[in-house]
């Protein structure tokens, strides 16, 4: 029994998303042979529950077929990938991985609600998240999280405030409560430079990036600012949201900001005595709407009062409700979305392999 025997085995195990065995894609790792037992580290591209659980059990199983196995021992754990890097000619904002912009064509469809929930989501998988409040007109993410600070300075730089685990930014820390922000393209341009850039982020997976309703000023400014990995597009079924939703995606493309999918939000309704499902906004105008662009469909969230509820007392439904249906909704919707990095992360790295990285000369 050897250690090449051991990888042998586990190149007939293949990442469902990156089509590749995992020994070729690097994901196995520190294995030891003593006698019959086997021991390796499956080390993942993202905390994605469904996909430690899927191939811990497919290793498990091919290297205990080996003849004279006796035990097998897996540690997973995880690297999470950055799509913009220097090698491949995006350096990343200092200390984020991934910024993800969550954005919707048209105000009302729960923009802000889904981005928050989608952060406490990607923590609860295990990752490191930050939420940078881009909507500058109406910064609410302090009010979902709960959260009254102040913005802090370290010398230079801006330091996040922390609420749930997560970093957190946000105009609502600089403006009063009653104070309507009053800016021109200018000033907004300055704001969102100075927040993606004069930031201490400490070591984040994910910077989700609650944009503005619209195609507008600030989505142009980010996309000169930061090399976003992806934009998620909220929707609501109904034709007067799909139509702007299409508005939204086909901009994030002409600023080369791929969209990672579009999101079904208030899709149908659960009562809670009966357990019916009613579709008051329409079904599945979401879902046609992504196959019509040819961008994935990450997933459908309900209309439920709790979501409303824990946005107004500002604890996010997957803390206060973790057991949910609406919960497994989220955290479905941030493994669809981690999935989705992973796989442009593996995409990018191929296009730039062999290229000289970028250097920044400050």
């Amino acid at each position: 029994m050897t250690a090449e025997a051991v990888l042998a085995s586990l190149k007939g195990v293949t990442d469902p998303d990156l089509q590749k065995d995992i020994v070729s894609l690097g994901f196995v790792k520190n294995v030891a042979v003593e006698g019959g037992q086997v021991s390796f580290t499956i080390e993942l591209a993202s905390p994605a529950p469904s996909r430690r659980e899927l191939l811990a059990a497919q290793s498990r199983a091919a290297v205990a077929a080996i003849p004279g196995v006796t035990g097998v021992e897996i540690a997973t754990t995880f690297n999470v990938r950055s799509v913009s890097a220097p090698e491949h000619g995006k350096p990343p904002l200092p200390g984020v991985k991934n910024v993800i912009a969550v954005g919707a064509g048209k105000g009302g469809v729960g923009k802000t609600t889904v981005a928050v929930n989608l952060a406490v989501a990607l923590s609860k998988s295990g990752a490191r998240v930050g939420v940078l409040d881009g909507d500058i007109y109406g910064p609410n993410v302090p009010i979902m999280l709960g959260l009254q600070a102040q913005l802090q300075m370290d010398g230079k730089v801006i330091r996040p405030a922390e609420k749930y685990g997560i970093q957190i930014v946000s105009m609502g820390f600089l403006a009063q409560d009653e104070s309507p922000m009053i800016w021109r393209g200018p000033m907004l341009h300055s704001a969102i430079q100075q927040f993606c850039r004069d930031v201490g982020w400490k070591d984040l997976d994910y910077l989700i990036v609650d944009m503005p309703p619209g195609t507008g000023d600030v989505a142009l400014s980010l996309s000169q600012t930061v090399p976003a990995a992806g934009a998620i597009v909220v929707t609501t079924p109904q034709q007067v949201s799909l139509s702007d939703s299409l508005r939204a995606v086909r901009m994030y493309q002409k600023l080369n900001i791929p969209p990672l999918g579009l999101v079904e939000n208030m899709a149908f309704y659960e009562c809670t005595n009966c357990h019916h499902q009613a579709d008051i906004f329409g079904h599945g105008g979401g879902e046609k709407l992504a196959e019509q662009l040819g961008i994935p469909f990450l997933g459908r969230l309900p209309i439920y009062q709790p979501i409303r509820v824990g946005s107004d007392l500002g604890i996010p439904l997957v803390i206060a409700e973790p057991d949910s249906v609406a919960t497994r909704a989220f955290m479905a919707l941030a493994e669809a979305t981690m999935l989705q990095l992973v796989i442009a992360a593996h995409k990018s790295a191929i296009a730039h392999k062999g290229k000289i990285p970028l250097i920044q000369v400050k």
